[in-house]
């Protein structure tokens, strides 16, 4: 008897996948400040993380050359091993001095950070209470712990009070985690976080939000939404988007943090965060604090970027951040758009699900500080009719 294939499910998976569900890699060549080069053809970016434009910027560049050139490319180990630099030590104090917190840690990519972050707060016992869009790694989190998940409405506090309410009724003593992020990257909305970390404390919640989008351009001084609000138990941030380098990092208090050098697996088991990325994202941090004006001015534009697409029949993107998302609900349409787009010299990426719900596929736009003047104009025209 022949044995069965161990690889058919995959193929069968595959085989059932529509064409527009198909995902593929795109290499896209950098072509100057905010700009790429696709199949020899110019792309104005209006896809990538980028906020601030600080990932070509010289200070990082300068930064990273450095770093290699003292340091080495690679960490080479665990930070419980060989692999802790001054540089590391020195980033995360920085990092607690301008949030507010008393310990940071590194780790080497956002995802690996939300799933520390849930490790940290939550057990098989936990009642996870997660808003319905939050990122797949926190999921991934939530999965690892075996924790039980309830899920509350996107951004409705009633819901989730609700929910709060009726898990504390039913044991009182339970352990409780809510999770949420203070900038939703494919809806560009935010919730009321004040309003939600204080409900969290009203029932004995701890709080863990996800700060990657906000970070360096909402809340004073681009300190995200949860700056100054001590009843959030962690904060999950990014280094790849408005920081311009890559890694992550966790901030709490003093407890937390020592909880996550002792027994965060992801922690504790993955090559410490390259000198290099360490060393740009010091250099982002800086440019962060220095370029007041330029974050300002961005929010600036994006609501005169919403203003004008809802005057041109456009439903208005929510929210008042740099992510702008055009809800078209077919995902043939979403991909239409962005090869219109394409054809007149703008990266937008259509996002289809499973990264967002079935029927609300999206055209993904991104405003960069840097984005040349007439940019608007020319995505109103690229557009078309709504």
């Amino acid at each position: 008897m022949e044995a069965a294939d161990p690889l058919a499910p995959l193929a069968a998976d595959l085989a059932a996948l529509a064409p527009e569900r198909r995902r593929r890699l795109r290499s896209l060549q950098p072509a100057g400040q905010a700009a790429f080069v696709a199949e020899g053809s110019p792309l104005l970016d209006l896809a990538s993380n980028d906020y601030l434009g600080l990932s070509r910027d010289p200070a990082l560049q300068r930064a990273a050359t450095e770093a290699i050139q003292s340091e080495g490319v690679g960490a080479g180990a665990s930070r419980l091993i060989s692999g802790t630099r001054p540089l590391h030590g020195t980033l995360e104090r920085a990092l607690g001095a301008w949030l507010g917190r008393e310990r940071v840690l590194l780790y080497p990519s956002g995802f690996q950070a939300n799933i520390a972050a849930v490790q940290a707060l939550a057990d098989r016992h936990t009642w996870v209470l997660a808003d319905r869009l939050i990122h797949h790694s926190l999921l991934v989190g939530i999965q690892a712990t075996g924790a039980k998940l309830r899920r509350f409405q996107h951004n409705d506090l009633s819901d989730l009070e609700a929910q709060l309410q009726r898990a504390r009724r039913d044991a009182p003593q339970r352990r409780l985690l809510v999770l949420s992020e203070s900038l939703f990257s494919m809806e560009g909305s935010s919730p009321d976080v004040a309003a939600l970390a204080e409900l969290c404390r009203g029932h004995g919640a701890a709080l863990l939000l996800d700060e990657a989008h906000a970070l360096g351009v909402l809340g004073e001084g681009g300190r995200g939404l949860g700056y100054g609000i001590q009843d959030i138990s962690l904060i999950s941030g990014t280094f790849g988007k408005a920081f311009g380098s890559g890694g992550a990092f966790l901030a709490g208090n003093a407890t937390v943090g020592d909880w996550l050098l002792q027994h965060s697996g992801p922690f504790r088991y993955s090559t410490a965060l390259a000198p290099p990325l360490v060393a740009a994202a010091a250099a982002g941090l800086t440019a962060i604090q220095e370029r007041e004006p330029e974050r300002l001015a961005l929010l600036q534009r994006a609501q005169r970027w919403r203003d004008a697409l809802e005057a041109a029949g456009w439903p208005r993107p929510c929210g008042s951040g740099p992510i702008l998302p055009l809800l078209v609900g077919d995902d043939h349409r979403a991909l239409a758009l962005q090869q219109q787009l394409e054809q007149a010299g703008l990266l937008s990426v259509a996002i289809r699900p499973p990264t967002v719900p079935v029927g609300t596929a999206r055209l993904r736009l991104v405003l960069r500080h840097d984005c040349p003047a007439g940019t608007l104009d020319r995505l109103i025209e690229a557009l078309g009719e709504p």
